[in-house]
């Protein structure tokens, strides 16, 4: 019988989606995780072209929406195919890279999406993010190496108490939820980019290894279309890692193009994430650019 909580924790990942979990999550949507910790995309359509994997941040799990509003599931409406939403709430670029090369042992996929925000590269450099500890990697010499794992569990404060807390520290300024340890620094701001470099590589082994093709694609929270400032940083740093991934023979997307082409970007959004009608516009705009994205040599 699965909890009361839609994730637990792991001791590779920092914390997996609760397999069997079906009730309410962020915004009042449903969330329903199958026996694998797969977030429910729909019945599967059968199809001779074989499963495509999406792993990302919680705006690929589909934050504020229902299982069928999510991009993984639209898409799956769109293609015809069977798509697996590997995505996790709260996870760092590193997490992202270690369930991607995870579940494509598990699944055996012909195609993988990867998609992140400018923020998960942030979260490369901390150890614990929401009270949450992570694996993390270091750059040493010229090698990536993986630390902080096995993950320890911090979980010894009764749920609803952490719950609570959660509601109030989420909205701390960084310097105050460091503080208080809600988030633990490892690494320099900014040396979460050269990481993430490094995890294209491993990304780009995953592909040559698996023979499954990868996609690495770059989606944009709400404050990019209030804030130029920011905006302009965090296509910076997402561009880099396009940048990256190409170089290593993956193909990229950026999804900013296209909702910067919209009168009102923001109004494909809900609080922090997109609504429906914004993740069936990543899904469309991955159904239309994948034939051609997938020619590439």
């Amino acid at each position: 019988m699965a909890g009361t909580t839609h994730f637990i924790h792991d001791r590779l990942l920092g914390h997996v989606p609760n397999p069997g979990f079906r009730g309410s999550g962020f915004g009042g949507s449903f969330h329903t995780i199958d026996s694998n910790g797969i977030r429910f995309s729909g019945a599967r359509p059968a199809s001779s072209d074989g499963a495509i994997l999406t792993v990302g941040d919680s705006f690929t799990y589909g934050d504020e929406v229902l299982d069928e509003e999510s991009w993984p599931a639209q898409l799956q409406r769109l293609v015809g195919r069977p798509v697996l939403n590997g995505g996790v709430t709260g996870y760092g670029f590193d997490q992202i890279v270690l369930r991607t090369e995870q579940l494509a042992g598990l699944h055996k996929p012909s195609l993988i999406i990867v998609s992140f925000i400018a923020d998960d590269l942030r979260r490369t450099e901390m150890r614990r993010m929401w009270w949450r500890d992570k694996p993390w990697f270091a750059i040493e010499g010229d090698r990536l190496v993986l630390k902080g794992v096995p993950v320890p569990n911090r979980a010894i404060l009764p749920l609803e108490v952490r719950r609570r807390m959660d509601s109030v520290l989420v909205d701390f300024p960084p310097v105050l939820q460091t503080l208080v340890g809600y988030h633990v620094r490892v690494h320099r701001a900014g040396r979460g980019l050269a990481i993430g470099q490094r995890l294209t590589e491993r990304l780009a082994a995953l592909q040559a290894e698996r023979a499954a093709r990868i996609v690495v694609v770059a989606q944009y929270p709400p404050v990019v279309w209030a804030n130029t400032t920011i905006a302009n940083e965090q296509r910076r740093q997402t561009q880099t890692i396009l940048d990256s991934a190409a170089a290593c023979g993956l193909a990229t997307l950026d999804t900013f193009p296209r909702l910067a082409a919209e009168p009102k970007p923001q109004a494909f959004y809900g609080f922090s994430h997109m609504n429906a009608r914004g993740n069936l516009m990543i899904a469309s705009l991955l159904s239309a650019t994948l034939p051609s994205l997938l020619k590439l040599p």
